[in-house]
C-alpha cells in the first residue's frame, strides 16, 4: 500500500458526503418483514421444544471445542470482535474521525442510535425469556426457557451484526457498501459460529442474534429524521457556544477577516494604531496651539508621513506645518534686538 495516497487523502479539504442517507424503500420493507417473521419462527420453535431444540442439544453434546482443539486459542481472540465494549470503541473512533473530516455528526449519531436500539430490544428479549446456556443446562432435551439465564438471543452475534454492519450502512458509494457488507457478514457469521464452538450459546441463540441485529440495521432509515433533528440541535448549540468563547474584538471584526485570518498589512485588514488619536482628530486639536506647527502624530509608525504636493500659491491647509518624515528642521536663532 502506497503511503503517498494515504497522506494525499488526509490533506484533502473536508466536505460533507453527497450521497443521501438510505430511505425505507419497498425492498427494505420486505426484508424487514421477512426477517421479523424469521425472528418469530425461531422464538416459537424454541418455546414449543421443536426439532431446533433437538439440534441445539446435539451440537452441544458433540462439543466442537473438543473435536478441534487447535482452533481454540485463535477463536478465543476472534470472539472479541463481537463484544460490545471493544468493537464500539473501535468503530466509534473511526466514525468520529469521519465526522470531523466531513463536518457532520450523522455517523456518530447513527452508531449511537443503533447501539441504543440493540440494548433495548436484545436486552428486553434476554430478560423476558431468561434462557439458560449450554454450560448451565438442567435437563437434557429441554428448551431451558424462563429460568435464570440471559443468552437468548446471542448478544455477541447481534452486536457483531450491528457494529460492523453500521459501517456498510454509512458507506457513501455503492462499491464501498458492497465491500463493507461482505466484511460485516464475515465477522457476524464468524462470531456466531465461534460462540457455538466454545459452547457459550445454543445454535438457536445465534440464529435469533443474527435476526435481531439485521432488524436494527433494516429499521435505521425510520430514525433518520430524528438523527437529522438531533444533529441540527447539537450543531446550533455548539456554534453558539463557540461564538461566545471568541473575544469581543474578534467578534467585532468583519466576517471575511475572521474567516481568512488575514494578518495586519494584508488586503481586507484594517490596522489599528497601538495608541493615540486618529490623524484628522490630532491635527484639528493641535492646529490652534502656538509653537506646535508640526503634528506629534505625523511620524507615528501607524501613520506614514506621505503628503501630497501643494500647488504653488495655494493657501496653506490645516496640515501645512507638517514636514515629510526624515526632513531635518533648521533651528532659527532668536532675535537679539529690542522688539518694535
Amino acid at each position: 500500500m502506497r503511503t503517498d495516497r494515504i497522506f494525499a487523502r488526509l490533506e484533502q479539504e473536508p466536505a460533507r458526503p453527497s450521497a443521501p442517507p438510505p430511505e425505507m424503500s419497498g425492498t427494505r420493507r420486505v426484508l424487514f418483514l421477512v426477517t421479523l417473521g424469521f425472528y418469530a419462527v425461531i422464538v416459537v420453535a424454541v418455546l414449543t421444544t421443536s426439532r431446533l431444540v433437538r439440534l441445539d442439544w446435539q451440537v452441544m453434546l458433540f462439543r466442537p471445542y473438543k473435536q478441534w482443539p487447535e482452533l481454540h486459542a485463535f477463536l478465543d481472540y476472534f470472539v472479541v470482535l463481537g463484544q460490545r465494549g471493544p468493537t464500539a470503541v473501535l468503530v466509534a473512533a473511526w466514525l468520529g474521525w469521519r465526522s470531523w473530516r466531513q463536518r457532520t455528526l450523522r455517523p456518530l449519531l447513527a452508531l449511537g442510535t443503533s447501539l441504543l436500539l440493540l440494548n433495548v430490544t436484545v436486552g428486553a428479549a434476554k430478560l423476558g425469556m431468561a434462557r439458560e446456556g449450554p454450560h448451565y443446562a438442567n435437563q437434557v432435551g429441554a428448551n431451558e426457557m424462563f429460568l435464570n439465564g440471559d443468552i437468548f438471543p446471542s448478544g455477541h452475534t447481534a452486536n457483531a451484526v450491528v457494529t460492523w454492519g453500521i459501517l456498510a450502512y454509512l458507506a457513501t458509494t455503492p462499491r464501498a457498501r458492497r465491500r463493507l457488507s461482505v466484511v460485516a457478514a464475515v465477522f457476524a457469521l464468524g462470531v456466531g459460529a465461534t460462540t457455538v464452538y466454545i459452547g457459550t450459546h445454543w445454535v438457536s441463540d445465534v440464529l435469533l442474534g443474527w435476526a435481531a441485529g439485521l432488524l436494527i440495521l433494516l429499521a435505521l432509515p425510520w430514525f433518520e429524521p430524528l438523527i437529522v433533528r438531533a444533529e441540527a440541535y447539537l450543531l446550533s448549540h455548539w456554534y453558539r457556544l463557540r461564538d461566545t468563547s471568541v473575544p469581543l474584538p474578534e467578534r467585532l471584526r468583519p466576517a471575511g477577516d475572521r474567516a481568512s485570518g488575514s494578518p495586519a498589512g494584508t488586503p481586507g485588514h484594517r490596522p489599528v494604531a497601538p495608541h493615540g488619536p486618529e490623524p484628522a482628530l490630532s491635527s484639528s486639536l493641535t492646529a490652534g496651539r502656538p509653537g506646535h506647527a508640526a503634528d506629534s502624530c505625523a511620524h507615528h509608525p501607524a501613520h506614514p508621513g506621505r503628503h501630497p504636493a501643494r500647488p504653488a500659491g495655494a493657501p496653506p491647509g490645516p496640515g501645512a506645518g507638517r514636514r515629510p518624515h526624515g526632513e531635518r528642521q533648521v533651528p532659527h536663532p532668536a532675535p537679539t534686538g529690542p522688539r518694535n
